[in-house]
């Protein structure tokens, strides 16, 4: 009989003991008991994984995956709720599933950014000559406003002011500033034929 180096410390677990009492002593972090469940589960954790995923290189990832999580949560396994080897089976089912849906995800995303990089990209030349055009018509437009409206709407739009700031600014009682700049804006509106 080979003898281990042992992490957990403490006896090496005996022949025959069960997977109940193996988990047990995987949980007080056992490592000879884990090989001994290793042995016992590994081989159907792969033909489940197997079912579900078909990719030999995938199944053998997300087996070990299982059987981490085996030894990380030995310490909840309880032998009332059901066999060992059925909830590594069971660990392995979700595992698998999990991937398949991580993996069709992956893909749908992939699908997404190949069409994105299949659509025309706008056209700059047009942007740009619209946004000339837009500024155009915002300066006519303001062109048409009164000394009075225009410097509020310029001072609040375009500098950042609030009313508040631009009544200071413009030595005016805030209640003239806020007036001016509702008009000056609905001149604005009815100019540029915004509707409201």
């Amino acid at each position: 009989m080979r003898e281990h180096a042992r992490v957990g410390g403490g006896p090496a677990p005996e022949r025959g003991v069960g997977l109940p009492e193996l988990m047990v002593q995987v949980a007080h972090g056992d490592s000879d008991a884990f090989a001994a469940v290793f042995d016992q589960v590994s081989g159907p954790v792969l033909g489940v994984v197997r079912s579900v995923l078909r990719d030999p290189a995938q199944s053998e990832e997300v087996t070990q995956e299982v059987m981490v999580d085996l030894w990380r949560s030995a310490a909840r396994y309880t032998p009332e709720r059901g066999s060992v080897l059925n909830w590594a089976l069971t660990l392995a089912h979700r595992r698998a599933v999990d991937r398949v849906r991580s993996e069709q995800a992956a893909s749908d995303r992939a699908r997404r950014v190949a069409l994105l990089d299949h659509t025309p990209a706008y056209d700059e030349v047009t942007e740009e000559v619209e946004n000339r055009l837009d500024r155009e018509r915002v300066r006519r437009c303001l062109r048409g406003l009164t000394e009075r409206q225009r410097q509020s709407v310029t001072l609040a739009y375009y500098r950042g002011l609030t009313y508040r700031e631009v009544a200071e600014l413009l030595a005016l009682p805030l209640g003239t500033v806020k007036t001016r700049m509702r008009d000056g804006l609905i001149r604005l509106r009815d100019c540029l034929g915004v509707t409201a």
